[in-house]
């Protein structure tokens, strides 16, 4: 494609996005939703028309992983609410890590029995479906917690568990993509953690660096406009230097970058600046967000429906068993290690139904080499399930805070 078809490509769909929002707002879906059942109706329009959409799974991963994850981690870390995410942060990392690791095994035993064939569907295949699937993204109902009064601690805890599980789940898919990629070379328990622990905390503390130099930086310009770009600039530098040139966790690296910058800009410019950039930052994740959500419609394809829907079936429930117990699970933790920070039956409802699956797992799905025999059903397992998130489980989500609303 040249370049002015690109950029009319774009176009199209950023108005696509805007003219749908009315619309999903009128069926009481998620614009998410929305998006993605246009983009996909769109593809199979095009295919069937003996078009080629331009779009492969190598442009798809590295669209998302690349251009996109890096705006939408940003955003949402330069906005949360500082404060109220360092009184939860361990809960939050309790989520995120040991009981997002829990669930990752859970998942993959269940898989891996439900599907019940050990020699097309080995052990290996399950540990990654799991990884797979434990990105979570809470990005297709976000956006109305505000108006729904949600309580600010519940709201703090479904977005910052969502951007460091994005964190964890990346890095725990790619050991274990390394692994089913080199099942003749033996890997001891000790050094998958830490090579976890470096790549995780080693892009946190690239953030780190990044986010202070990058404060440094913004000091110079008393412009609110270079300031938004100082924060761009950032958020792929961070991305870049730690994922592509240091090896380690580039969203934990934006995540950290984002939480230190928004800190500090945020105290320090309550006036113009300070509300320009978080404006900003709400105009490019609306268009990261809706050219995500298009193109994962554009990647779905009815085959995988057709040949494996029992698959997905037992990928749905499995993931939807495993966040019950993660809970659970989570609950005793906190009750015996943050009391005064529990997890009550209502919060976990909410973040039972808000712990979505969206263009993530579609990205690491995509990922996939072809020349692993039973790629094609952890890539439809994953498909099936984010269907199911955005389709069913979301609008359930909005349903439910709706009804606390009235309370």
């Amino acid at each position: 494609m040249s370049l002015g078809q690109v950029l009319m490509m774009l176009s199209g769909l950023l108005l696509v996005s805007l003219l749908l929002q009315p619309l999903a707002e009128r069926i009481r879906l998620p614009l998410a939703a929305v998006l993605v059942l246009v983009g996909f109706v769109g593809s199979e329009l095009i295919t069937r028309n003996g078009l080629d959409t331009g779009l492969d799974y190598r442009l798809f991963h590295e669209l998302i992983i690349y251009a996109f994850l890096p705006l939408l981690v940003f955003s949402a870390a330069f906005r949360i609410d500082a404060g109220l995410l360092r009184q939860n942060l361990w809960v939050i990392l309790l989520l995120a890590i040991p009981v997002l690791l829990i669930t990752v095994g859970l998942v993959a035993v269940l898989v891996f029995y439900g599907i019940g064939q050990p020699e097309g569907f080995p052990w290996v295949a399950a540990w990654l479906t799991g990884a797979v699937l434990a990105a979570t993204d809470a990005s297709p109902i976000s956006s109305r917690f505000a108006a729904m009064a949600l309580p600010k601690r519940l709201r703090v805890l479904l977005e910052g568990e969502d951007l460091f599980n994005d964190a964890t789940a990346i890095v725990v898919f790619g050991i274990a993509l390394y692994m089913a990629t080199h099942p003749q070379e033996p890997i001891e328990a000790s050094d998958v953690v830490v090579r976890f622990l470096v790549v995780f905390f080693g892009g946190g503390l690239i953030g780190l660096l990044i986010g202070l130099g990058s404060l440094f930086l913004s000091r110079l310009f008393e412009d609110h406009i270079h300031q938004g770009v100082v924060t761009l600039v950032a958020a792929y530098s961070a991305f870049l230097l730690a994922h592509d040139v240091l090896h380690v966790s580039g969203i934990m690296a934006v995540l950290v970058t984002a939480l230190v910058m928004g800190r500090v800009i945020h105290n320090d410019f309550q006036d113009q600046r300070g509300s320009f950039i978080d404006e900003f930052w709400s105009f490019v994740a609306f268009i990261a967000e809706a050219l995500m959500f298009l193109l994962v419609g554009f990647t779905l394809t009815l085959s995988m429906f057709e040949e494996r829907w029992l698959a997905m079936l037992i990928g749905i429930g499995s993931v939807l068993v495993g966040r019950v117990a993660a809970l659970y699970v989570a609950h005793l933790m906190t009750r015996g290690v943050f009391p005064e920070k529990n997890l009550d039956t209502q919060f976990r409802e909410v973040m039972f139904l808000g712990s979505l699956r969206g263009a993530v797992v579609v990205a690491l799905a995509l990922s996939l080499p072809t020349t692993l025999p039973w790629w094609w059903t952890v890539q439809s397992i994953a498909f099936g399930v984010v269907v199911f998130s955005l389709f069913v489980q979301a609008p359930l989500a909005l349903h439910r805070l709706e009804r606390r609303r009235r309370q």
